[in-house]
Order: structure tokens, then sequence, then C-alpha cells
């Protein structure tokens, strides 16, 4: 999703999978040093960023208002490069006291703080190749602000969290549905709207005001467990919200539904032989995810 160079100056990351500290290549205490903490486990294969992840860095000073430029660093590329966040060029910390800001996945132009755009992919199935992001990681936003910061020798901490929502879907067979479940069910998320503004200030997404609302075709996290990234959101009325696919047969589940921001909300889905008889089971909401 969503380079200059300056001679004379030194940034040095964190490893991208770890929390240990780097050692600084100077004895200079300005310079900027950071520990990325991850949320949880958002990859399909991994529970850390990974070679090639790339997030995008701003820092102000704590008495001025985030801008998309004219800040002390604006929209900074940092790639994972093995065991080091690899910075497009380098930094230190001068006097004063700062916030930094960071957002995963990176963009390569961000116009707006305030408004930046951002969506969810309609097919979440997708896998990951060499150059691109799979649908699903490509969907989840991942945010980050420390504030009350100083120069000094210590690194300072980026805590990641998720900003969109999760619907986790669990299928199950039922007392009458005969056979297994099959493993290559197909299940939709319908009727949410996939367009947002992101404040990267706040960390609060909004949800496009005329947005129009699409389905999304789920993550297949393991047989029966599919998962996908929607824009937080509120569907006051019922309206056909999941639907399965299987061995020919269309489960269609209508509900009112509210997708918290920062929140995986957990539903099983219990099939029988009857279509018509679809049941479903919440089964509870956690605030983050791991999978």
């Amino acid at each position: 999703m969503i380079i200059a160079c300056i001679a004379g100056f030194a940034l040095v990351f964190q490893a991208c999978s770890q929390n240990e500290d780097i050692v600084a290549q100077s004895n200079d205490s300005y310079m900027m040093r950071f520990n990325t903490h991850y949320p949880g486990q958002t990859r399909v294969a991994n529970n850390a960023f990974e070679q090639g992840d790339t997030i995008g860095l701003f820092v102000a000073g704590d008495t001025m208002p985030l801008e998309p430029g004219g800040n002390t660093v604006n929209n900074e590329m940092l790639t994972c490069n093995g065991n080091v966040w690899t910075p497009t060029r380098t930094l230190y910390w001068d006097d004063g006291t700062y916030t930094a800001y960071a957002y995963y996945p990176y963009q390569k132009t961000v116009r707006s703080v305030d408004d930046m755009p951002v969506t969810v992919c309609l097919d979440q199935s997708t896998a990951s190749t060499a150059t691109a992001m799979g649908g699903y990681e490509a969907s989840d936003l991942l945010w980050a602000r420390t504030k009350g910061i100083h120069a000094s020798a210590d690194p300072v901490p980026l805590v990641f969290s998720h900003v969109m929502s999760k619907l986790t879907i669990r299928l199950i067979k039922g007392e009458d549905y005969e056979g297994d479940l099959p493993s290559d069910a197909e299940v939709y998320v319908h009727n949410t709207v996939p367009t947002a503004t992101f404040d990267l200030a706040a960390g609060v997404v909004t949800k496009a005001p005329k947005g129009s609302r699409a389905s999304i075709r789920a993550h297949q996290d393991a047989a029966t467990l599919f998962s996908a990234i929607v824009v937080p959101q509120r569907l006051p009325n019922s309206v056909p919200l999941v639907e399965v696919v299987a061995k020919g047969v269309s489960y269609l589940y209508e509900s009112r539904f509210v997708f918290k921001p920062g929140v995986n909300h957990l539903v099983n889905l219990i099939l029988s032989d009857n279509p018509e008889q679809v049941k479903i089971n919440i089964g509870g909401e956690v605030e983050g995810w791991n999978e």
C-alpha cells in the first residue's frame, strides 16, 4: 500500500522480527534509533515483519502539528533488510521534544495526514508473491505513535497496533450435515464499504461517507477457518453479511453488525444440509489478534 540523501546524518533501526537493541554505529548519543514492536501475527507465514516489508515514518516537534511535509522527518521509507530496518537516508536527533508516527504498509505519496486514503482489498484470498503483498496482508493497516521523545542514546519504541477491524469465520458441521465439510469452500463478507480515510496523527480510520458497499472474499487460514480485514463501520440494518459457498450450495447469513477498530470479531457458522437453516454463534471479540 501505502528520498533525498543528506550527508552527515545516521539512522539505525532495530531488527525486523525481534525487540533487541542494535548497538549504535557511532558514539554520538543523538543518533536516531528505534525498536519496532509487532502487534501480533497478521501474516500467514510469520508473526513479525518480513524481509522487504516497508513502513513509513514521520517525526514532528511536540508543539507542531503533523503535516504532509515540513516535519523533522517526512514519510521516510524504512525497509526490513535482514536484521535491520534500512532507511532511505540517515538522521540524528536535534534538541527539543518530538513525536514519532509510523504506519504499515508504506505508501509512496502521502498528500494528507488527516485524510490519507486507504482501502481494503476485495479479494483477500490472493497469496503474496515476490513483488506484491497478498490481498489480506495489503488490507491490514498498522500504526504506531510515540510521544515525548528527547535526544538520547536509548532506542525509541514504536509499538504497532491494528486500526482496521477483522472478521474471523469458523465453519462448523451441523448435526444434519452429511459428510465432511469441504476444504475448498469460499467465504464472502458482504455489504461493507471498503474505502476509508486515515488520520495518521490520531490513528483513526473513518469509513468513506459516500463509499459504495462491496463484497470481500475472505482469506482461507485453514480448511474451515477464514478471515477478512474490514474497514471499521456499523451496519445498522439486517443485511446479507456472510456467505459460504460449499459443494455448489450457498449458505447466506443476514445480520446487523458493528465492526470495531482494532478488534477481531469471532463468528462460528454452523452449516446444515438445508442452506435455509444456517445458524451462527458469535464467539466474542478480541482486542488485536495473533493470526
